[in-house]
């Protein structure tokens, strides 16, 4: 089982080149029927687009576009909305460019900068 911080709607997410990530929730019900402090949270389903990425390679821009993220394999002690993994700051995560190419993790705020009103956990047995 995973532990840390659940990401949600509220927490502030970049791509490594300084790219602002945001979640766009699924819909669905569900997920965004749960809230921590009025953002829904984050689940597998949903996707992350990213904007003002400045990553140039060899002169050309390659911005990063999204980011994907993979979820443990779920199972007993998974976390989930609706049986949809929830995101987790430990979540294993990586950006890409609009043809899909690698271009490095996700950076997470620390808890306490980007997460209102203070961490948010799920805490490990």
């Amino acid at each position: 089982m995973g532990c840390g911080n659940v990401l949600h709607g509220g927490v502030v997410m970049g791509c490594p080149h300084g790219g602002l990530v945001v979640p766009v929730p699924a819909g669905g019900g569900g997920a965004e029927a749960v809230r921590i402090d009025g953002a829904a949270v984050a689940t597998a389903m949903d996707p992350f687009t990213v904007s003002g990425c400045t990553h140039v390679v060899a002169g050309r821009p390659l911005p990063c576009t999204s980011v994907r993220f993979m979820p443990d394999g779920g199972g007993d002690g998974q976390v989930c909305v609706d049986g949809v993994p929830v995101l987790l700051e430990t979540t294993t995560g990586m950006c890409f460019s609009a043809g899909l190419v690698p271009q490095g993790p996700p950076v997470i705020a620390s808890a306490g900068q980007g997460w209102p009103g203070g961490s948010k956990g799920v805490a490990c047995r």
